[in-house]
Formats: structure tokens, sequence, C-alpha cells
């Protein structure tokens, strides 16, 4: 009995643990914002807090139109506006370092391993240091770099519009591998399981290990695919110039539905996943959709004034997105419901990146944009700025010492 006793205990520690550090990962998660569409397989959710007022934060009027999505990091907001990087404040707002480019940018930043990593026009893929925005490495493509990259597992992901898709090491950006397509890549790639999934202007989704690079499947639809796919639920969704927005098995590539959401190259925008939906712009007839992302089944859908071609943010029971009637908007995501609108001075290609409470976007008036309310626990360089690894390895020590100690108990009873 006192043998199951003390095995009881050292489970039951365990389970402690492992709930404790779960718990700290998930509050890291919410509160940042890495890359593009917030995680690598583009869901778009946040289990953090959303803001729930329009009201502002602050801006900063930086130079140049803003194609740029933000990311959010360590209290600092990362945003590109012509040929210039720039790194914020999250907080107050002022700059805190700007890098130059060689041409303009149209891609968005994603951040890893302390390094800022974004495409240029001038055909090259940059890393950053992201505390000061020193040039660490850059790697040169056949064309303009208009994809926004995705990092994961010490691989830059990011296409190009030599019609290719490359891995590069994240540390040196040495090239690992590329995968030749029959069109322009601007379309960013997803990852899920080991698979890496993104559109091409050859009208093809494809789907390719993301170690090696060797195709797994593709999908041919009716047009461009620019669209970032999302990869949740067993599925892969994304929309195409043809009019629709599609589900396929993320494993085979098989169709699992598709649906008109919309007209005249409509579908430039990238889906989000939340709780069973899926929410997607349309680039011409001014709709906001959520779909039901088992069947594909309208749930609800909402008018602007303008076209959509940011990618929606949902934060809690709250969708986020922009729009060229330049305002971002806040729905309810189960019902569509208006919660409020933020009127800016010109079109937003920019997607929401939120955090703790607040909304940090750019706009075509040259200005970025933090909206909402402040929290009494925002995210600076305290537990979120602590890499995950060390959880690991936090977690890997406390476990040995206490199955350690157990152990050696147990003996000495012997």
């Amino acid at each position: 009995m006192k043998k199951l006793y003390i095995m009881l205990c050292v489970v039951i520690l365990c389970f402690l643990a492992v709930s404790l550090f779960a718990s700290t990962v998930n509050a890291q998660v919410a509160g940042s914002w890495p890359m593009f569409h917030g995680d690598v397989a583009h869901t778009g959710y946040s289990t953090g807090s959303g803001p729930s007022t329009n009201q502002t934060l602050w801006l900063l009027k930086i130079k140049g139109e803003i194609w740029s999505s933000p990311a959010v990091v360590n209290g600092i907001v990362y945003i590109a506006s012509g040929r210039t990087v720039y790194a914020i404040n999250a907080t107050s707002g002022t700059e805190i370092w700007s890098s130059r480019m060689g041409s303009q940018s149209y891609s968005s930043p994603a951040v890893a391993n302390n390094l800022v990593y974004i495409g240029s026009d001038d055909h090259n893929v940059y890393a950053l240091n992201a505390a000061t925005g020193a040039l660490v490495w850059n790697f040169t493509t056949g064309n303009v770099v208009q994809s926004n990259p995705t990092v994961s597992g010490g691989i830059v992901y990011v296409g190009s519009s030599d019609d290719n898709l490359y891995a590069l090491n994240a540390t040196s950006g040495i090239k690992l591998w590329n995968f030749t397509t029959g069109g322009s890549v601007i379309s960013s790639a997803a990852l899920s399981d080991g698979a890496v999934y993104f559109g091409s202007y050859d009208h093809k989704v494809y789907a390719l290990d993301a170690l090696t690079g060797t195709e797994e499947w593709n999908f041919t639809t009716g047009s461009v695919v620019e669209s970032s796919p999302v990869v949740a639920d067993g599925n892969v969704y994304f929309g195409s110039f043809d009019n629709n927005t599609y589900a396929l098995n993320a494993e085979t590539g098989t169709l699992v539905w598709k649906v008109p959401t919309g007209y005249e190259q409509c579908v430039q925008a990238s889906p989000a996943f939340a709780n069973g939906l899926i929410y997607t712009g349309s680039s011409f007839n001014n709709n906001v959709y959520a779909l039901d992302a088992t069947t594909g089944t309208t749930r609800w859908n909402y008018t602007t004034g303008a076209g959509i071609f940011t990618a929606p943010a949902i934060v809690g029971n709250v969708v986020y997105f922009g729009s060229l009637d330049n305002k971002t908007y806040a729905l309810d995501a189960q019902t569509g419901a208006f919660l409020w609108s933020y009127q800016t001075g010109g079109n937003i290609y920019s997607s929401p990146a939120v955090v703790d409470g607040v909304a940090y976007f750019g706009s075509y008036d040259g200005n970025v944009y933090a909206v909402g309310q402040t929290t009494s626990s925002p995210s600076t360089t305290s537990k979120s700025s602590i890499p995950t690894i060390t959880y690991y390895a936090i977690l890997i020590v406390f476990l040995v010492i206490i199955i350690a100690v157990a152990i050696v108990f147990l003996k000495k009873r012997h």
C-alpha cells in the first residue's frame, strides 16, 4: 500500500507540473502574435483577450502606405512600410528602431529566435536582429518576395514570384530546399503535422513534406490561389480567384466542399478558423462570411462599405478584420452582429494582430494604430520572453528529480 501511495503522489505531482506548464505556454501564445495570422497553421485564433472598445491608444505616422500586417512579440510591434521595417513599443507607440531594405515590401514580418524575417521586392528574404534591426543574413531569390514568411522548427518557409517555395535555415539563411510551381507564390505557407501547404498562381494548392520538400499532393482550382491556407480539424481551407472558398482533406488533398463567396476575383483574403467556423472576406462583394467548417454552409455574412483583403483575427467571441472602406471592424463571431468599427484615413490591407486587449494594424494613410484597452498584465519581457524550449527543459528536469527521489525512497524501503 505504501508503494502504491508513493507512486500515486508521483503521478499527481507530474500532473500538476504538466498543468502548470500548459497554462504557462497558453499565456505565452495568448500574449504574442509572432507572424502573419498568429501561428504556423494560420488559424488567426488566439486564446487571449481582444479589444472591447474602439478607443485609440496610440497611432504612429511612418513613411508610405502600409500593406504589411504586424507581428507582436515581447511588447514590440514589428511592421513594414515602403522599404523600411519598424520596431515600435507596443505600449507607448514610440519607434524603437527602423531598418532599410533594398526596395518596397508587401510582406509581413515573422519573429522567432530573436530574429525578424521579412521579404522584399528587391528579391531578398531578410533576417534582422529583433532588438536592434541589424542585418543578420539575407537570401536572394529570382524575383520579388511578397509572401509572408512562416517560421517553424528552425526553418523559414517563404514563397517568391520566381515560382518557388523556399525552405531556409532560420539561423544562417542557407537554402535547405526549394519547390518549383508553375506560377508566382505569393500565398504564405501553413504548417501542420509535418506538412507545408501553400497556393500558387498556377491555380494549384500544394502539400509538401516540410523537411524534404517532397510533394505529397496538389489540387487544381479554377484560377489563381493567392490566399494563404489555414489548416484545422484535418482540413485545408483557402480561397481562389475562381470566386470560391475551398476545404480539402489535409492528408489526401481530396475536395471536402467548395462554396462561392463572391465574384470578380473575390477571394484574395486568407481565411481564419475558430470554434468550428471558417471566416473569410470577399474582395469585391464587400462581405465577410462565417462558414460551417464541416459543410461550408453559411452561418452568417456581414456587409461592409468596400472590399475585404485582410485576414480575420478571432479572439474570444469576436472577429476583427479590416476593409477598403478605411475601417477595422469587430463583430460577434457567432452571430455576425456589429460591435464597433474604427475609422482610419486610408484603405486597410493590413490584417490585425490582437494581443492583450489591443488590436494593432496599419493603414494606407501611413499610420500604425493601436486600438482597444490596456490590461493589468500586459505582455512584456517577463514570462512571454522566455523561450518555450526553456519551459520544456525545466519541466523535464522537474519530472526527473521527482521520479529519482521516488525510486531512491522505494529502494530504501526495501
